[in-house]
């Protein structure tokens, strides 16, 4: 795939996951997606992909800012940066109480691309940040 069309790939994916759009961002995925979170679980499966989403989508809502997207030159691999600016809206099993509270993380994604869709996403916070950002 060309390093333009995997950029515009993952702008694609990220634009979704700005407009709340899950069925956009599982439009970008391939069927068997490896999805790793550093302080989360392996997920294997667009199935599972969507049960994060769900997840995610009652406990934070969410918007990246300050984007930039990089790809290798044939297209296979990419790499993001961006600022998570969020509201932490229902308690997360393990986590501080959730009370409302709004944060600015730093992070970062990873992926692999094959046939024209996003085959991993490895993405990378500091969770010890957001944490004491929420327990401030």
């Amino acid at each position: 795939m060309p390093r333009a069309e995997t950029l515009a790939l993952v702008r694609r994916y990220y634009d979704a996951f700005n407009a709340g759009d899950a069925a956009g961002m599982l439009d970008c995925l391939t069927d068997d997606i490896e999805h790793r979170v550093n302080e989360g679980a392996h997920r294997i499966g667009k199935a599972k992909f969507a049960e994060f989403c769900s997840h995610m989508g009652v406990s934070y809502r969410e918007t990246l800012k300050d984007m930039v997207i990089f790809a290798t030159d044939d297209g296979a691999r990419a790499a993001a940066e961006f600022v998570v600016h969020g509201t932490y809206l229902q308690t997360d099993p393990g986590l501080p109480e959730a009370k409302g509270q709004t944060y600015i993380l730093p992070a970062g994604g990873f992926f692999d691309v094959k046939d024209g869709k996003i085959s991993r996403i490895t993405t990378f916070y500091n969770l010890n940040d957001w944490i004491a950002q929420v327990s401030a």
